[in-house]
């Protein structure tokens, strides 16, 4: 359905953030092939495809089984239920070099999150899972099960910045040895003894760290982020949303022709690395005060933008 008020494409499945910003920014062309590389619910794609002519082209990406069914009946679409990091290896395979803007939408969609079987959610028992791609065999359990305490300990302080995150990965690891962990409510059992602060929080926090590990999404988004330049034509836009300040960095550091620690580690550097981009947004754009009340999750939402040159 589509809310009148805002003009935004929405379902139950996920309500896109930052859709007017993400549609300004990637500037659609109506005869131009785009990516999404994030599909989920569609609603950026949809906004896309409103602004494509009869020959403008979408390529939409996800690898969750789940996504597929929000595809619209369009033969502008090609789905490719792949994760991102394959960008180039599947434009490629369907004849396609260069493309005129790539979306990414780096947030867990809502129906991930609503949906307790997922194992995403802190509100749901279910399996403890987290995998976005079912066919994965790594997920939350057995990271919790195999990882050592230096592992652990290293995943909760960076993905999550959990206080007691020592705390946290010494419990496990003395713990673990008598528990099951088939479910969320297991792994919640497991650690209840060690939880600090606003229970809600922390366990937001612990959960985030264990899905960034089990869908390794920042090696995955470091390797798109390298196959950018390669896939999108000069003028063509990059437009990503991040939810978390490696993210944000790693996003932001990749639009930059040189980071300012580089420069100052290498003062006689004779090559200096290639300047792919022209930044659109100077500081990262974030969702107004009626998009926050509208929908938290828009929350700590960033939007970065570049054209190729």
């Amino acid at each position: 359905m589509t809310n009148p008020t805002s003009n935004i494409p929405q379902s139950d499945y996920h309500i896109p953030v930052l859709f007017h910003e993400t549609m300004e920014h990637l500037n659609i062309l109506p005869d131009g092939i785009y990516v999404d590389a994030t599909f989920g619910g569609g609603g950026h794609s949809r906004g896309i495809l409103s602004k494509l002519g009869p020959k403008g082209r979408l390529i939409a990406f996800d690898q969750d089984a789940d996504a597929k069914k929000n595809l619209p009946n369009d033969d502008r679409v090609l789905f490719v239920p792949e994760n991102f990091k394959y960008l180039q290896r599947f434009l490629r395979l369907h004849q396609i070099e260069k493309v005129d803007g790539v979306l990414a939408d780096l947030g867990v969609s809502s129906h991930q999150f609503d949906e307790g079987s997922r194992g995403f959610s802190t509100r749901f028992d279910g399996p403890f899972d987290m995998r976005m791609d079912q066919r994965q065999e790594k997920t939350a359990a057995w990271v919790i099960e195999n990882f050592s305490e230096t592992e652990l300990h290293k995943m909760f302080e960076q993905y999550g910045e959990v206080t007691n995150s020592k705390t946290l990965a010494k419990h496990i690891v003395t713990s673990r040895k008598h528990a099951n962990l088939n479910s969320v409510q297991d792994f919640k059992t497991l650690i209840a003894a060690v939880v600090k602060g606003n229970p809600n929080k922390y366990w937001a926090q612990v959960f985030q760290a264990i899905r960034i590990v089990v869908n390794e999404e920042m090696e995955v988004l470091k390797d798109f982020l390298a196959q950018l330049p390669l896939v999108v034509k000069p003028g063509g836009r990059a437009v990503i949303i991040t939810f978390h300040s490696i993210e944000d960095r790693l996003v932001k550091n990749a639009f930059r022709p040189l980071v300012e620690d580089e420069a100052n580690a290498h003062p006689f550097l004779s090559a200096p690395k290639e300047v792919n981009w022209k930044i659109i947004t100077k500081k990262p754009v974030v969702a107004s005060e009626k998009e926050m009340k509208e929908n938290t999750r828009s929350r700590s939402a960033k939007l970065r933008a570049a054209e190729r040159l």
